[in-house]
């Protein structure tokens, strides 16, 4: 049977003494996490090891001897660690040590306490402790047979180096009576300065846990439930931005501990979006406060504004003539035609009210890209949509018309067939209808028939504006849920320290000679990018509608209202 025995490549050097890690039967095989040198007491590495196991929860034993014979050259050595497997009782009991300048290591094991002991083939494995203990693993999505089963093998191997991070921690100067050598022993000074700041970010921590509570409170209290109020706070995006990113805060603010590596991630990735955002956010408004810029801006909205009510004004006098030599019926072109012409004048009248205070607008508004870039967005949507309201108006009123008529003739052509709609059983049933009826049906269907080209063509006209409106809206919606969703310190580790993310392991041969254990270096596969983004993408608090083409297609030919986004818990009309 092959014997499996894990060795940290940090341990490579160390003075002689005994290996500390756990036997793992299932495969019959050995991780080694640290060696402890001499002189030391059996008793006190007893009770050290047995406290690390009930903090751990791992069995963490004496697994066998190291002898590193380019340091100790005394010829009672090899003796004195073969007598400590009758202290700490350990089967089978591993020697491996280390000859001099070679690059051969000898291994091999001792059964004291089988009566039929068996010469077993060892496999030295070679791994990096600290990229082993940071990564976590992930296995394969499509794991089946004899995959599943390598990939379970391999994770008791992380996540017993993992769960043994008690072992490495070191956070004072003294190591005491019990000397260890593991990746984490040249490493003091900075273990003692990462404990240092756990420890002084917990009262940082609470007070910032306090004050959200105390902004979610207020967020929370019945004054916003009235109705102006909420009904402001579900329309406006900006509203459910700063919601999110309250909630955000209120998540990597909590002195909760993660369970697990995927919680402790999700906090990470949120706190670094949370802080590019802030810092792009800051970026803009320097660029906004530099040379007037907001001045600049505000001179420029007004004559915008005006060319855009000209340009409407434009094709509604266009489309009051015979738009594309289309015969339109004159009577309700002309309605309709001064009906949105006064619409406009009402648009311009308003907009030139509110020039004077147009730049403090802009000023106070371009204060809130301190909250971060998807806050300013958020309100850059708010304002187009606010700007565009008289299109909307339009495009609502000729939806509106349109659906009139549309619904008004499949009723009618339902009369002329002998059918009608049952409401209460929500079907078609045949029914009988006397003459009169058949003749004031005939006159309202040819009406409306001959009416429907001039109400098309203005319902056409203002839902190509109104999908021009929600296509610049659902782009800066898109690049607010792409800063929110995407997994930027996941990829940042993927990028500089791509072993924390493992997909996998791979074996590379050391050296193979007979008669000595063959030696295999572990490395770290990490994961795809894609595979990244996939398994640690942040929820948005906004949902796309996922319609297909012929459901579109659907709404738009029956006059159903369309929007760019729709809110979580509201239902699309």
């Amino acid at each position: 049977m092959v014997l499996k025995v894990f060795f940290p490549s940090c341990c490579s050097s160390a003075d002689s003494g005994i290996l500390v890690g756990r036997w793992i039967s299932e495969q019959n095989s050995a991780v080694i996490l640290a060696v402890v040198h001499f002189p030391f007491i059996p008793v006190q590495v007893k009770q050290y090891l047995g406290e690390v196991q009930r903090v751990t929860q791992v069995s963490v034993s004496v697994l066998g001897s190291w002898s590193n014979s380019k340091q100790e050259k005394e010829e009672s050595l090899s003796e004195f660690l073969e007598d400590l497997g009758t202290i700490f009782c350990h089967e089978p009991w591993i020697q491996i040590s280390k000859e001099g300048d070679s690059k051969f290591w000898s291994c091999s094991t001792l059964q004291k306490h089988s009566k039929n002991p068996q010469e077993e083939e060892i496999i030295l494995v070679y791994y990096d402790q600290r990229k082993v203990m940071l990564s976590h693993l992930h296995p394969p999505l499509d794991t089946a047979g004899q995959r599943a089963e390598d990939a379970s093998k391999l994770s008791a191997i992380f996540d017993t180096v993992a769960r043994s991070q008690v072992l490495f921690m070191t956070d004072r100067y003294d190591e005491g009576p019990i000397k260890l050598t593991h990746w984490q022993s040249d490493g003091v000074e900075a273990s003692i300065i990462v404990e240092l700041m756990k420890q002084a970010s917990v009262p940082a921590c609470m007070l910032l846990t306090f004050l959200l509570s105390l902004l979610s409170g207020i967020c929370r209290s019945r004054v916003l439930k009235f109705w102006p109020l909420s009904f402001l706070w579900s329309k406006l995006s900006t509203c459910e931005q700063l919601g999110h990113r309250l909630q955000h805060l209120q998540v990597i603010s909590s002195n909760k501990k993660a369970q697990n590596q995927n919680q402790l991630m999700r906090k990470a990735n949120i706190f670094v979006s949370l802080l590019i955002d802030v810092a792009l956010g800051i970026l803009l408004m320097s660029w906004l406060y530099r040379k007037n810029r907001i001045g600049h801006l505000a001179d420029t909205l007004i004559p915008v504004a005006d060319h855009v009510a000209e340009e409407l004004q434009d094709l509604l006098q266009w489309l009051m003539g015979a738009p594309a030599g289309l015969k339109m019926n004159r009577a309700l072109d002309q309605v309709l035609g001064r009906f949105f012409l006064y619409h406009i004048h009402l648009w311009i009248s308003y907009i030139h009210l509110l020039s004077p205070f147009i730049e403090m607008i802009l000023w106070y508004v371009g204060l809130s890209a301190c909250l971060g870039l998807t806050v300013a967005l958020c309100i850059l949507s708010d304002i187009i949509a606010l700007l565009t309201f008289h299109i909307y108006c339009f495009y609502v009123y000729g939806a509106r018309l349109y659906c009139l008529k549309i619904y008004g003739l499949s009723s009618l052509w339902r009369l002329f067939r002998g059918k009608k709609w049952n409401v209460l059983r929500q079907r078609v049933d045949s029914c009988s209808y006397d003459l009169d009826q058949l003749f004031i049906g005939t006159l309202l269907f040819t009406i409306l028939l001959f009416l429907l080209p001039t109400t098309a063509l203005y319902y056409l006209v203002f839902t190509l504006l109104r999908l021009l409106v929600v296509i610049v809206q659902g782009l800066i919606h898109l690049l607010v849920d792409l800063i929110d969703s995407l997994p930027l310190y996941s990829l940042i580790l993927r990028l500089c320290r791509s072993y924390r993310l493992a997909a996998g392991v791979k074996f590379r041969v050391l050296e193979q000679q007979d008669g000595k254990p063959l030696r295999l270096l572990m490395q770290i596969n990490p994961l795809s990018y894609g595979s990244v983004v996939q398994t640690y993408r942040l929820p948005t608090y906004s949902c796309y509608p996922r319609d297909s083409w012929a459901s579109l297609c659907k709404k738009l030919f029956l006059g159903e209202l369309i929007y760019p986004w729709k809110h979580k818990g509201e239902k699309q009309n």
